[in-house]
């Protein structure tokens, strides 16, 4: 498969890569890395043609945008596309000694507030073109407007109200008036898409852990109501956040915490149909979302160039149609899953 061939993403006019490059990484996500090491990484994605881009002020509290826009701004800037996020602020915390960077092993010492008011959105928006270094963002994706952050179903819906009320009237400004060109939502679990396109006439999903490898239920209503609308589909947690890049081994991770024996046990077993097809784990995990026709990209993360490497290499591997197939015989893939 060619990972420089473009698709249109969805209600947009706005082509993608079929391999993009995901920068969670750049924010130090598991370890920290210099800037040398980012800056590497990122040139490596460009060298390699890679032309689409995301980020998020999230990704190591602003790290991210910064790392990613310095290696980008020399470019002629109708040359790629950039997505980042909206529905977080990041603030200056003042004691810098006491500050808990949480979940990321480096990052910028910011306090983050989630705000989907329009003041909220343009604020948003207006710091990442800084950090960035950019003059406009392609793609705006509203970020973790779901119950895995924010724990409580009232929660969720008076946030959805706060958007529906106030940022989304934000986000269609931007785009009426050309500074953006798409306006998506990210998606971590089953039951946002529906929510999302009952309010709100949404041009992508960008959709981090239902669709890979190992889980396919989107396909039963969420994804065949994308494809009737006319929504496009990013996927971002192509790996199921590592095990389908490292397959079975001790430590594997699995949507962000410590693989079950269920899952190391599945994963081996897609691995030996795999390796009797000449065919790398990765390769097919990397693969795989393209066959559904509202799928326009996939954006796994590296954090150093031989990682950017080894994808472009395992997109690139050839896959026989018999591999398919043998997984779904096996009951390890879904009979009706669309593949490559």
């Amino acid at each position: 498969m060619d990972p420089l061939a473009h698709r249109t993403l969805g209600r947009t006019d706005v082509q993608l890569t079929q391999l993009g490059f995901g920068t969670a990484g750049l924010g130090d996500l598991f370890s920290v890395l210099s800037e040398a090491e980012a800056q590497a990484t990122v040139a490596a994605a460009w060298n390699a043609g890679l032309r689409y881009f995301d980020t998020a002020p999230w990704y190591g509290r602003g790290q991210s945008e910064h790392r990613l826009g310095r290696v980008l701004y020399p470019h002629p800037r109708s040359n790629y596309v950039v997505s980042t996020k909206v529905g977080r602020t990041l603030h200056a915390f003042h004691d810098a000694e006491r500050f808990d960077r949480g979940m990321w092993a480096g990052g910028l010492p910011f306090e983050v507030r989630f705000d989907y008011s329009y003041d909220g959105i343009m604020r948003s928006f207006e710091d990442s073109l800084q950090r960035l270094g950019l003059p406009r963002i392609d793609l705006l994706v509203i970020h973790d407007l779901d119950l895995q952050y924010h724990t409580r179903s009232e929660r969720v819906q008076a946030l959805l109200h706060e958007l529906y009320t106030g940022g989304w009237r934000a986000l269609m400004q931007l785009k009426r008036s050309g500074l953006i060109r798409g306006i998506g939502a990210g998606i971590n679990e089953l039951g946002m898409i529906p929510r999302m396109l009952d309010l709100m006439e949404l041009d992508f999903f960008l959709v981090a852990l239902p669709y890979t490898l190992m889980e396919q239920r989107v396909l039963d209503d969420e994804f065949p109501r994308c494809a009737k609308e006319g929504v496009g589909i990013v996927i971002g947690g192509v790996f199921a956040s590592g095990i389908l890049a490292t397959g079975a081994v001790a430590g594997a991770k699995h949507n962000y915490a410590d693989a079950a024996p269920e899952a190391l046990a599945k994963v081996a077993r897609m691995e030996a149909v795999c390796r009797s097809h000449g065919v790398p784990l990765p390769a097919a995990a990397l693969q795989f979302p393209l066959g559904h026709p509202a799928v326009a990209s996939v954006i796994p993360g590296a954090i150093t160039p031989g990682q950017v490497e080894r994808n472009v290499g395992a997109f690139r591997h050839d896959i026989p149609g018999d591999l398919w197939a043998e997984l779904k015989h096996e009951g390890l893939l879904r009979a009706d899953a669309p593949t490559p």
